[in-house]
């Protein structure tokens, strides 16, 4: 087992450990169950990762057979020298706050108060840099009160939380990549960013999706200090793509998200792939109805790349009206949905979330959205209003539609629509409908593109290369014509096979037909009779 497994391994069964001693105290597959795990998780890791920076300053700490003791030698002004010196991705940690001094006082009376103040101070003396917003300027710190949620046996309850906690060490794994906390993560959260009837934000983007988005978007190592944002982040799996794809030091992240939920694990993803230094641009609020992120001029700001799946449907009925102003006039130039009679949870929300985005790209932005495969033939609409504007601005870049089932969790059909406002030329259509290969996930089938298919995307869509009833390359006059349809499918050749042969095999092949059909005829007047005699011995009683 190679180190990298086996640290996986190890922080998947700390994990496990962690919702194990949660269902043993009443709160397994409760509402509040996500906020203790990711909180404790959070906290051991920011606990370690401090641990960690001091002994790479310091190798008296490093080469110390008791941290503690070898800690508290140093005087408070020595320690603060030391913290100086560590990256803003890293938590400040007093001493007395540290896991170890909580393991210390696991057996003292109301040990639940310690282990919840602890949490508090922490999130307290780190609120500036790690704290997220909401829309309406309060702060979501790092931590809360955890014990509150269980009803009794609270003290036993935080120590048992603490004694896993110390039996295992982050240390190790603070040079892993990108691709190991990716995994972590999703496994830290599979129980708890489900698709829950669809509802904002709640949902997860497949790895595959998140990966070809991100591909097709950074095509070059040239890219640096640009901006990233998701208007419907959930827990950021779109921002972290595109992200890693740039470089961490390269990019900012803004988001914004109505849930506070995808909110706190958004932040948690940022903590874990090194972009700390964008916690302060997530913000949970309502992108459609308040959008946050503006410039000084009051105009919203625009961002060089941006990454999003957002909900499809939605009930937005409540502010359907507020939307209808003269603010939204440009930002929705294709229109609101009116609202339905019935079904308003059918709402379409993702068309304006379509137009917000290319309302915030800047001059020579980019952008990849997940859209219902519908979206790109509907023939009339603000579907096919948008798809006008795309083309007659000359900002379409392609579209990927990908195989049905892609999410586990619905099935409606997706795509991927590119947006690019410096592609003057061509346009990619690729039909990735039939690739994949289907596997059962719990009760839901799924579709899963392979390594060697996800590259295949990616390398037609980026050459602009048209492949055999996979993709085709076609001019923005070429989709006037077909009344702005972006299905590649409908720009396929009909091909003809010619095959050369001789007169001899013609003759030969004529007269099989007409064998054929003289003996088809022949069966066909049969039939005629037999259907005749049978209605002629009808009668009537």
């Amino acid at each position: 087992m190679t180190s990298t497994t086996q640290f996986e391994t190890q922080t998947k069964a700390l994990i496990d450990e962690l919702k194990s001693v949660c269902a043993q105290y009443g709160l397994g597959n409760d509402g509040n169950e996500f906020k203790i795990i990711t909180q404790v998780f959070l906290y051991k890791f920011l606990n370690d990762k401090y641990v960690y920076e001091l002994k790479q300053l310091e190798p008296s700490l490093a080469e110390a057979e008791n941290f503690d003791e070898a800690l508290s030698k140093f005087s408070e002004d020595e320690l603060e020298l030391l913290s100086m010196q560590i990256s803003q991705n890293t938590a400040r940690i007093a001493p007395e706050n540290f896991l170890s001094r909580l393991f210390e006082k696991q057996n003292e009376a109301k040990f639940a108060d310690t282990f919840d103040q602890t949490l508090m101070d922490v999130a307290k003396a780190n609120s500036e840099i790690f704290s997220v917003l909401t829309q309406g300027g309060e702060k979501i710190v790092l931590f809360e009160n955890l014990s509150k949620y269980v009803s009794d046996n609270r003290d036993a309850f935080c120590k048992a939380l603490v004694n896993k906690l110390v039996g295992f060490s982050f240390e190790h794994i603070f040079t892993q990549k990108f691709d190991f906390f990716a995994t972590i993560f999703e496994y830290l959260i599979k129980d708890y960013n489900t698709n829950s009837g669809g509802k904002y934000a709640e949902y997860f983007t497949p790895h595959a999706v998140a990966k070809i988005m991100a591909a097709c978007l950074v095509t070059g190592d040239d890219v640096n200090n640009v901006t990233c944002y998701d208007p419907s982040a959930g827990s950021g799996t779109l921002l972290m793509n595109i992200a890693h794809a740039i470089g961490e030091d390269k990019c900012t992240i803004y988001s914004q998200d109505i849930s506070q939920k995808s909110s706190a694990l958004l932040r948690l993803n940022l903590i874990l792939n090194n972009l700390v230094h964008s916690i302060q641009n997530i913000i949970q609020g309502n992108t459609i109805l308040s959008p946050y992120h503006k410039q000084d001029n009051g105009q919203l700001e625009q961002f060089d790349y941006i990454v999003s799946n957002p909900p499809f449907k939605l009930d937005f009925s409540d502010y359907s009206a507020d939307l209808d102003s003269k603010a939204n006039k440009e930002r929705f130039f294709a229109g609101i949905p009116n609202i339905p009679k019935s079904k308003k949870d059918s709402m379409a929300i993702y068309l304006l979330f379509i137009q917000h985005i290319m309302h915030s790209l800047t001059a020579k932005g980019k952008a990849a959205i997940v859209v219902p495969t519908g979206f790109i033939t509907a023939q009339s609409g603000i579907d096919k209003k948008i798809r006008q504007k795309l083309v007659e601005s000359k900002m379409l870049a392609g579209v990927v539609s990908m195989p049905s089932n892609i999410f586990a969790t619905t099935g409606t059909n997706v795509s991927i629509l590119f947006l690019d406002k410096t592609n003057t030329e061509d346009v990619v259509l690729v039909d990735a409908s039939n690739l994949g290969t289907k596997v059962k996930e719990g009760k839901n089938q799924k579709t899963v593109l392979s390594e060697a298919e996800e590259q295949q995307i990616i390398k037609v869509f980026n050459a602009k290369e048209a492949k055999d009833d996979l993709s085709v390359v076609v001019s923005y006059d070429d989709i006037k014509t077909k009344n702005y349809s972006l299905s590649a499918g409908q720009y396929f050749e009909v091909k003809i096979e010619y095959v050369d042969i001789t007169a001899e095999e013609f003759t030969a092949k004529m007269k099989g037909f007409e064998s054929n059909l003289e003996s088809l005829f022949a069966e066909s007047k049969s039939l005629e009779k037999e259907i005749q005699s049978n209605l002629k011995g009808l009668r009537y009683e």
